[in-house]
């Protein structure tokens, strides 16, 4: 089953998809994140979801949009609001949807999402999976920026950046990611409950920056041999998934 649902509080409408063999059998939820410039419908997750639902009968999957992204109502970024969405997605999951457990599984933009708000928050995840986390997400975008658009940003003003959708972004932004730098942080206290998995040829994301975040913090590490950060070839697609579904599996 799956089904489209909204998390409206705090005035913020975050829109969801849902994922769920027998949805009054479940007991625990994945909040499964996208990249930058995706949204809640991209093909892993869904991929992912229908396996993990396969597998597991008492797990659902919550995939949501952030903000500005897909059918997200919201037209400028900020961090500050993606981190309330996944506070507010959090605290639905547990309170609302009544799941006695909670996993993260973020992507990209969503695995650095991920680390910042744990790095503000007690960890209310179980398991947490990044995939091709974002770790240096503030040069990661300074990377995304044509020349035009840093000289508009020099002067103060908004740019539109993204792929399938364009979306608002102003310096405040990019200080917002500057002063977020994961690398300055430290993740010991959940090196046991995180697994990190990412392609050896990713063409965006640092392979070596990634593995040496893992390796600081004593995280596992999982490489993909020849993967992109997508994951185009089915084949590295379906080892990440079988990877992350093994690691979470229920309790005994």
């Amino acid at each position: 089953m799956e089904k489209y649902l909204d998390i409206n509080e705090d005035g913020y409408s975050i829109r969801c998809k849902y994922y769920a063999k027998d949805p009054k059998a479940v007991r625990e939820i994945v909040l499964c994140t996208h990249g930058f410039g995706g949204n809640k419908e991209n093909h892993s997750a869904q991929k992912f979801a229908e396996r993990l639902t396969a597998k597991y009968k008492h797990d659902g999957v919550l995939c949501f949009d952030w903000p500005c992204h897909g059918t997200d109502a919201r037209k400028k970024l900020s961090l500050a609001e993606c981190l309330t969405y996944l506070d507010l997605a959090v605290h639905y999951a547990k309170d609302t949807m009544g799941a006695e457990y909670v996993d993260y599984y973020g992507t990209s933009f969503g695995g650095y999402l991920g680390l910042v708000y744990l790095k503000d928050h007690e960890n209310p995840f179980r398991r947490i999976a990044l995939r091709a986390p974002g770790i240096p997400m503030y040069q990661l975008m300074q990377n995304m920026l044509t020349a035009e658009d840093k000289k508009k940003l020099a002067k103060g003003k908004e740019v539109l950046v993204g792929f399938e959708r364009k979306m608002k972004l102003d310096p405040s932004f990019l200080e917002e990611l500057r002063e977020n730098d994961v690398t300055a942080c430290e993740y010991f206290d959940i090196a046991d409950e995180t697994i990190i998995v990412q392609g050896t040829a990713d063409e965006k994301v640092p392979y070596d920056v990634v593995r040496q975040f893992a390796e600081d913090n004593v995280i596992e590490f999982v490489p993909v041999d020849g993967g992109s950060h997508i994951f185009t070839n089915p084949k590295h697609l379906d080892f990440a998934i079988h990877t992350i579904l093994t690691f979470f599996a229920p309790e005994e």
